[in-house]
């Protein structure tokens, strides 16, 4: 038999109280984690925060690693959720205002706890599942991208495809590392650098070749 994933939390709550609780808990593990790190946040201190017994935190999660997978799946949840709103009714004609929409959607779902993303990123370990859906949620951004860059005006590149996956990429490599950093870059000036580097990008001639 296959060893059970510790990743895996127990049956959703049907009740409404149920659900409220487990949101407590989702929420007091956001807080935990945040400040005391991975490591140091035990489910007697996300219990202690939430307000439940170990006892009521167990009926939904049997450890903390089912936890971190839950607060992972609502940060990748309302990532879709921001491009799908965003990209949805199209976006304008100038690629910089069009890239900034972009831009600002993965900024603002890093900027409400840039603490515990650096923990959920960066200390915690991760399942296949886990990574399997990281895997999903960058393909959607990248084929909401790549949608746009074929057919906006201003793109030159010879393959959108390709470039829709630098884009996403480049995005969220550069607002986590440098959101999440002991020293992070405001917000605003992120979005600009970001917008100026990938315009400038896009711009280039599909044609143009290294001089070796």
């Amino acid at each position: 038999m296959a060893p059970t994933d510790r990743f895996q939390p127990r049956r959703q709550p049907q009740q409404q109280r149920s659900t409220e609780m487990r949101q407590w808990v989702l929420d007091a593990a956001a807080q935990v984690f945040a400040e005391f790190g991975y490591g140091a946040g035990t489910t007697n201190r996300i219990a202690d925060r939430a307000g439940v017994s170990i006892g009521s935190l167990y009926r939904y999660f049997p450890n903390k690693d089912a936890i971190l997978r839950a607060l992972m799946d609502r940060h990748l949840e309302a990532g879709a959720a921001l491009y799908q709103e965003r990209l949805a009714a199209g976006l304008p004609p100038p690629l910089d205002d069009a890239l900034r929409l972009i831009v600002r959607a993965t900024i603002d779902n890093h900027r409400d706890d840039p603490r515990l993303h650096r923990v959920l990123f960066e200390e915690a370990p991760r399942a296949p599942s886990l990574l399997a859906r990281l895997h999903e949620s960058e393909e959607l951004a990248v084929t909401l991208v790549a949608a746009v860059l074929e057919n906006h005006p201003e793109v030159a590149v010879a393959d959108p495809g390709l470039s829709a996956r630098v884009v996403v990429v480049t995005i969220e490599s550069m607002v986590h590392r440098l959101m999440t950093a002991s020293n992070p870059v405001p917000a605003q000036r992120l979005e600009d650098e970001t917008v100026d580097l990938l315009a400038a990008y896009l711009r280039h001639r599909g044609d143009v070749r290294v001089r070796r």
